[in-house]
């Protein structure tokens, strides 16, 4: 595993480096050093790598991540894996608030607690929270699943598209058009499977299902004063 001081050589360095870095030649296991709490760490990589970042992050740790495996030894800051196309981001801590933001595909596990929205407008990530969410968590989230192995804040699924929640524990209420659906034998193979993507083992019965009730964002002119 290549070593990469942060302290030493500065984030604007440790960052062409991974993201020039080709697998092949220059190695695939990178630990970057001393993160010291810095923001953007590990932005932009698009290649098959696996990176170690040792201590905590700070904000949109992680972002636009596209194949790499992305591991955060402590907890990350405002939007880890914001816009994340492909690959895998952990965060053996916390996060704070947004984390995974307008993903796009790719999984992110959180074996801590998230702050509020998390899974803003998802457009296809898949989120694992081994932990708790807070409030507007979900918030317009369009296409992919979160798993809630903990509680719910306020809100949760807020105006929420085509996205699939799943939560084990209590919601404190939900968002706009969010509803709780079945919880069918699919759902729970699906469920099951994003489970053992994590690394979590849960009992995939404690889980209930939420998503759109899909009466915010199909106009219906019966109801257009409600608008």
């Amino acid at each position: 595993m290549k070593q990469l001081d942060l302290k030493a050589e500065g984030l604007r360095k440790i960052n062409s480096t991974l993201q020039n870095a080709v697998p092949d030649s220059d190695g695939k296991e990178w630990a970057v050093t001393n993160p010291m709490g810095q923001h953007a760490i590990a932005c932009g990589l698009n290649t098959e790598l696996s990176v170690t970042i040792e201590g905590n992050a700070g904000f949109y740790c992680a972002g636009m991540n596209q194949k790499a495996d992305v591991t955060i030894k402590g907890h990350a800051g405002v939007g880890v894996a914001e816009n994340m196309m492909s690959g895998m981001v952990r965060v053996t801590g916390n996060a704070s608030q947004s984390a995974g933001a307008t993903g796009h595909g790719g999984l992110l596990v959180i074996e801590g607690d998230a702050s509020s929205r998390c899974g803003i407008s998802m457009k296809g990530i898949d989120i694992v929270v081994g932990g708790s969410v807070g409030h507007m968590s979900g918030f317009m989230a369009q296409v992919g699943h979160m798993v809630i192995c903990g509680d719910a804040g306020e809100a949760l699924g807020d105006s929420i598209y085509e996205a699939i929640l799943y939560v084990a524990g209590d919601v404190e209420s939900l968002g706009a058009d969010c509803i709780e659906k079945e919880m069918t034998e699919e759902h729970q193979k699906t469920l099951t499977e994003l489970l053992a993507r994590a690394g979590m083992d849960q009992d995939v019965k404690r889980f209930r299902r939420y998503g759109s009730a899909r009466k915010l964002y199909n106009f219906n002119v019966d109801h257009a004063g409600e608008y």
